[in-house]
C-alpha cells in the first residue's frame, strides 16, 4: 500500500501541542516535529513549486505581538505554491484541507474579478462551470460571501452570486492518511481555477 504523507505521529504531536503549548514541550518534541510534519511539508512544497511556482510553508511559532491570542505555537501545519492563484494545504489533528485559487484578493484584484465577471460573458460563464464541476466533485468553497451585491452592482445581475464573491478558492477535505496521489489529484482538479485567476484577474497591486 502507498504510505501516507504524513505518519500517525503528526496528527498526535498537533492534538499534544493544543494541549501543551509552550516552548518547553515543542522543544521537546522537535525531532518529531520536523520528521513527522516539516519534512513531508517541504516535500510537497518541492513538488508543487516545480509545478505551480513559487511558495511558502508556515513557521511552527505564532507572531503574537498584534493578537488576542497569545498561545506560541500553531495547533496545524501549512504550506501554499504558485504566483497568483495558488495549491494550498494545511494539516490539522483530525485531517487535511487540500485546495485552492484566490483566497483574500486584494481590493485591485476584486476588482479585476468583478469587472471580469460583468463585462466578459465568457469569463463568467467559464467561472461559474468551474464551481460548478468543483462543487460536483466534493469542494467547497473557501471563506464567505457577501451578504448582498457588491458596490456598483445590482442585486438582480445575473451573476449576482459570482459577484458576491469575496475569495476565489476551494478546499477539499481529506483524511489524514492521504497519499500523495489523493493530493495531487485534489490539486489537478483545481487548476482550472488557478488558470481563470491567473487570466482574469492576475497579481495584486495594492495591499488587502
Amino acid at each position: 500500500m502507498t504510505p501516507p504523507v504524513f505518519p500517525p505521529e503528526a496528527a498526535e504531536l498537533l492534538k499534544s501541542l493544543g494541549e501543551n503549548n509552550n516552548r518547553d514541550f515543542f522543544t521537546a518534541n522537535r525531532a518529531v516535529y520536523d520528521r513527522a510534519i516539516r519534512g513531508p511539508l517541504e516535500e510537497l512544497l518541492s513538488r508543487a513549486q516545480d509545478k505551480y511556482g513559487p511558495g511558502k510553508i508556515t513557521r511552527a511559532n505564532r507572531d503574537v505581538r498584534f493578537s488576542p491570542d497569545k498561545t506560541s505555537y500553531r495547533i496545524d501545519a501549512s504550506m501554499w505554491a504558485g504566483p497568483v492563484g495558488a495549491v494550498y494545504l494545511r494539516l490539522t489533528a483530525t485531517g487535511i484541507e487540500a485546495g485552492g485559487g484566490l483566497y483574500d484578493p486584494t481590493r485591485d484584484q476584486l476588482a479585476r474579478a468583478r469587472a471580469a465577471i460583468a463585462h466578459k460573458p465568457t469569463a463568467a460563464a467559464e467561472l461559474a462551470s468551474i464551481l460548478r464541476d468543483l462543487h460536483v466533485a466534493g469542494f467547497q468553497d473557501a471563506g464567505d460571501s457577501l451578504a448582498t451585491a457588491p458596490r456598483g452592482f445590482e442585486r438582480d445581475d445575473p451573476n449576482i452570486e459570482l459577484l458576491r464573491l469575496r475569495h476565489y478558492a476551494v478546499l477539499k477535505y481529506l483524511p489524514g492518511t492521504a497519499t500523495d496521489s489523493d493530493i495531487d489529484e485534489v490539486w489537478a482538479g483545481i487548476e482550472p481555477l488557478i488558470h481563470w485567476v491567473a487570466e482574469h484577474v492576475g497579481a495584486a497591486q495594492s495591499r488587502p
